[in-house]
């Protein structure tokens, strides 16, 4: 978990943020016939100087929301309030001189470096392009502090991304965001490219570096396993919605969503004992199209504890007490009525269960 001091000052407010891609039909004369509803209202606000995690399913609109916090996908509705500024009303221009203030980490390190670019232009552009040092000496000693500072030796700038490991593209692409000194940063899944052993290298390295730097994270991920370890708090999305949000050490004692406790049942323990004891939850089905989601909670067709409330009345996102959210019909009878799997994810976390 992060050791970053916050201020308790919002840096960054999400505002029922949608994020609506058109489903047309004709070659001519084109006409809107659906929309898939990729990110449908999230709200959620992240503090100076900590850490959110956004875990859920592949599909469940999470990389879609980070980019559409960035401005890289135009939302469809809602407000995005960077330092008391509406990002989705900025101009071109406007936008052009925030993006030194937030950046991305891409997923995938393979694809996210020009292959034809050196590490050093890969790095100095857009310290360049913001104009942050005057003549090429400047700017390659910025370079090399950035390779050194992502742990990385400093005389690697002339190489070209092929000749890395997985691990150390991905140290690229981090000093690469680092390099306009940005306030906020969005995490897109940093990790999931990468070997296990890897994996938890480049967490403590995203740590360290935010105790340094006091930089502001989104880290977006799979599963609960990875958030755990750097996230303040931990806000988990299904089918474009936001289910539950709590500060990490109680969602995982005491999750209140059955899509939760789902997720915490998928945290691998490195105890056989407990493991062959163990009584996991395991989802029926596929999630449901967010072309055309279904009424009421959008997770009661997967849902273990459903009733007939949750197949017509949408649940409200309501705080049960310690700015621990959820919207779920049957938020305070979850543990009751599924195998806790809070404890067991816990032991996993002291015993050191690998990152998933």
């Amino acid at each position: 978990m992060s050791n970053a001091q916050t201020n308790g000052s919002p840096l960054l407010e999400v505002r029922d943020l949608k994020m609506y891609f058109p489903i047309t039909r004709g070659i001519v004369f084109q006409r809107q016939v659906g929309a898939v509803k990729a990110v449908d209202g999230i709200s959620m606000t992240i503090k100076r100087g900590e850490t959110l995690g956004l875990v859920g399913e592949s599909g469940c609109g999470k990389s879609t929301a980070g980019r559409a916090i960035l401005q890289l996908y135009k939302p469809t509705a809602g407000e995005v309030i960077f330092e008391g500024r509406d990002l989705t009303k900025l101009s071109g221009n406007e936008m052009r001189r925030t993006r030194r203030d937030v950046q991305m980490i891409f997923q995938d390190p393979y694809a996210s470096l020009n292959p034809r670019m050196t590490v050093g232009d890969i790095i100095g552009e857009p310290i360049k392009v913001h104009n942050l040092r005057k003549g090429a000496k400047a700017v390659r000693d910025r370079v090399q502090e950035l390779l050194q500072l992502v742990g990385l030796n400093p005389y690697f700038i002339n190489r070209y991304p092929h000749e890395f490991s997985g691990g150390q593209r991905q140290r690229i692409g981090i000093a690469r965001a680092l390099a306009v000194e940005p306030d906020f940063v969005v995490c897109d899944e940093p990790v999931s490219a990468l070997d296990v052993s890897i994996q938890a290298q480049v967490i403590n390295l995203l740590e360290d570096l935010q105790d340094q730097l006091g930089l502001t994270y989104l880290f977006i991920a799979h599963g609960l396993s990875v958030v755990k370890h750097i996230s303040d708090r931990v806000a988990v999305m299904y089918l474009g919605r936001i289910v539950e949000l709590a500060d990490s050490v109680e969602l995982y004692r005491e999750p209140l969503h059955p899509y939760t406790q789902a997720l915490l049942s998928a945290v691998p323990i490195p105890d056989p004992q407990i493991e062959k004891k163990r009584q996991r939850i395991i989802l029926q089905g596929d999630v449901p199209s967010p072309i055309n989601p279904p009424p009421g909670c959008r997770f009661h067709t997967r849902c273990p504890i459903a009733i007939d409330k949750c197949r017509v009345e949408d649940p409200p996102f309501i705080d049960y007490g310690g700015g621990h959210f959820a919207a779920c019909w049957r938020a305070r009878e979850v543990n009751e009525l599924l195998p806790n799997q809070a404890s067991e994810a816990n032991v996993a976390h002291k015993t050191g269960a690998p990152v998933a």
